[in-house]
């Protein structure tokens, strides 16, 4: 575990050596995936089951989809503790984003041209949901949730089932959230599913979702063909702390990121010693218990640092440096802070807000920017989910009034089509 301190000179270079971690998780998988998703693209259904027999060890000879009656069994396997806790934050997540909705506007200007915009929603998205070590129907809820806001009518969730099996509550979140198709895959095979269809799997509009790295290598090559929401690196959380905080709450919130992954990232900003001296002690503690200590303490020793601040303003500086995914301002006064956050994922406020909040119950969603991405991109919302097509329309007395001004334009750019489609008009 790394300790930086603001003062010291070259901190700007250690600290942007230390966010460049992800890059060796995806050097050497680009061609790999290219010819992934050329054997999707050649061989359709049969491809796909062989490579999920290979590298998932699960036969899809008899499917790729999962059945309604699958969905209902999985639905029966669930604890009713279970199933209310996924209804409690799918109602949460669903008033959130139904606050997100774009509106149309139309208006006529002093000319008397009308002018406007309208928002319409996609056809239909694909959504990744991880699998392997672990399974997430929170992420179901918050990749599905704000596309049936938007008003998406095909929502279709890719997911892979390790040894033919997936998570029941991952198929009981997918239910509540609206999805009308779910696929038993996963990797780049199944990105280039939903990229370029095959015999059973429709194509889709847009993709959407973390994975690892092949996920984001592949969503990376089929951007373009479809949209996708952003190439999703390791997790990583920030936490800028000052003292009366109690230590072994920012070891948790620390941990609960480098958790995933070893490549996941928890930095502390903060500005005591005796602070920063009794959380490294806390992770210490907590790491020494952990049942996933080998991903946790690898994260944490190689990803993780501890940077001392000259003040809560300097700690607000370095946090817009390093753009997190999660950041948590635990201060006495996070209202007071947060104007001097120009670039996070998520911001969590105060003591009681732990990002685990916003993973299963805050309400936005938590697919997030991260690896700096935080500096131009946003979290997902229902925004990803519509697109918005402008809206012009000219009466004959405007169109006279501004139209040799086109004219001209088109004249002065070499376009003489363009000119001549309103020069002819205005000879009328």
């Amino acid at each position: 575990m790394r300790r930086l301190d603001t003062t010291e000179e070259g901190f700007e270079a250690k600290l942007r050596a230390l966010l460049q971690r992800d890059e060796a998780a995806v050097a050497g998988i680009s061609d790999s995936v290219r010819n992934i998703i050329a054997d999707v693209r050649g061989g359709g259904d049969a491809k796909l089951v062989e490579l999920t027999r290979k590298l998932d060890r699960t036969d899809l000879s008899c499917g790729l989809a999962v059945t309604e009656q699958e969905v209902e069994q999985a639905i029966a396997a669930c604890s009713k503790e279970a199933l209310d806790a996924l209804e409690i934050a799918a109602r949460r997540i669903e008033a959130y984003h139904d606050r997100q909705r774009p509106e149309d506007r139309r208006w006529i200007d002093d000319l008397g041209v009308t002018l406007g915009w309208r928002w319409t929603p996609l056809d239909a998205v694909g959504l990744y949901v991880p699998g392997g070590t672990a399974a997430y129907p929170s992420s179901v809820l918050m990749n599905a949730i704000p596309a049936k806001v938007a008003g998406v009518k095909r929502i279709v969730i890719v997911t892979p089932a390790r040894e033919g099996k997936l998570n029941p509550l991952v198929l009981a979140a997918a239910k509540r959230a609206g999805v009308t198709e779910i696929y038993k895959i996963g990797g780049a095979q199944a990105v280039a599913a939903l990229a370029y269809g095959t015999e059973t799997i429709k194509p889709v509009d847009k993709i959407v979702g973390p994975g690892n790295a092949y996920v984001a290598e592949a969503k990376r090559q089929v951007f373009g063909h479809v949209g996708i929401d952003s190439i999703a690196g390791p997790s990583e959380i920030t936490v800028i702390a000052e003292g009366g905080i109690e230590a072994s709450h920012i070891a948790a919130d620390l941990l609960s990121q480098t958790e995933h992954d070893k490549l996941s990232q928890s930095i502390l900003l903060c500005c005591s010693e005796v602070l920063a001296s009794a959380v490294a002690k806390a992770v210490e503690d907590q790491l020494a218990e952990h049942p996933r200590r080998e991903i946790a303490e690898t994260a944490w020793r190689e990803q993780g640092a501890i940077i001392m601040c000259e003040d809560l303003a300097d700690a607000a500086r370095v946090s817009n440096i390093i753009a997190p995914e999660h950041l948590e301002l635990c201060v006495r006064d996070p209202e007071a802070l947060l104007p001097l956050i120009d670039h996070a994922g998520a911001v969590f406020l105060g003591r009681h807000t732990p990002e685990a909040i916003g993973d299963y119950v805050g309400g936005p969603s938590h697919v997030l920017p991260t690896s700096r991405a935080a500096r131009f991109s946003s979290g997902l919302s229902v925004l990803d989910f519509v697109k918005r097509m402008s809206v012009t329309g000219c009466p004959e007395k405007a169109f006279r009034e501004i139209g040799p001004v086109a004219a001209t334009l088109a004249e002065i750019e070499g376009l003489p089509s363009h000119a001549a489609s309103v020069t002819f008009r205005l000879e009328e």
